[in-house]
């Protein structure tokens, strides 16, 4: 398993703050949000695109980001507005670290990246199998996205759970 060292073409985008607020109290779902110690590592945080820590507090909360893009854009996503599940910290973090790499990046992860466009409707999608060095396979499948003039942000998922990892905004 390698992780990324290499440069990033886009930026990765975490939960921004004032949406972790509103998480932190009530879920994207309308559930209260239940803090826990975690007891092993490895949780994909989306408050700081980092993998969590044992001992950390952290939350397991329902987020729906196409939602609350809409919300700061005025789209109208419609049935495309999706929620699941994502963890963050428990309390604020002071977000992600400046980094050179995208977050949650393995080489041969499995990733689903989906395009949409300023009104917040899907207009494509691609499978990555991340390569040698991700970033490389993460650049392209952006850059492929982006060449579509149609395209304002690209949301980045886990495969296995299809779990939101970030987004990536139209540079």
């Amino acid at each position: 398993m390698t992780t990324d060292t290499a440069t990033t073409a886009y930026a990765a985008r975490p939960i921004p703050p004032t949406a972790l607020a509103g998480l932190r109290a009530t879920d994207d779902a309308g559930r209260p949000c239940v803090p826990y110690t975690a007891t092993d590592g490895g949780h994909p945080l989306r408050c700081c695109l980092r993998l969590s820590v044992p001992g950390e507090r952290i939350a397991l909360v329902s987020y729906a980001p196409l939602r609350r893009w809409a919300a700061e854009t005025g789209a109208e996503p419609g049935a495309y507005d999706e929620q699941g599940p994502v963890f963050v910290h428990a309390e604020d973090c002071g977000g992600p670290a400046p980094s050179e790499t995208y977050p949650f990046s393995r080489t041969g992860a499995l990733r689903t990246l989906r395009r949409y466009d300023a009104a917040g409707r899907i207009v494509g999608g691609r499978l990555l199998e991340l390569p040698e060095p991700p970033a490389a396979g993460f650049d392209q499948a952006l850059a492929e996205a982006f060449a579509d003039p149609a395209v304002a942000l690209v949301h980045v998922r886990a495969v296995e759970y299809g779990c939101f990892h970030f987004e990536v905004r139209r540079p």
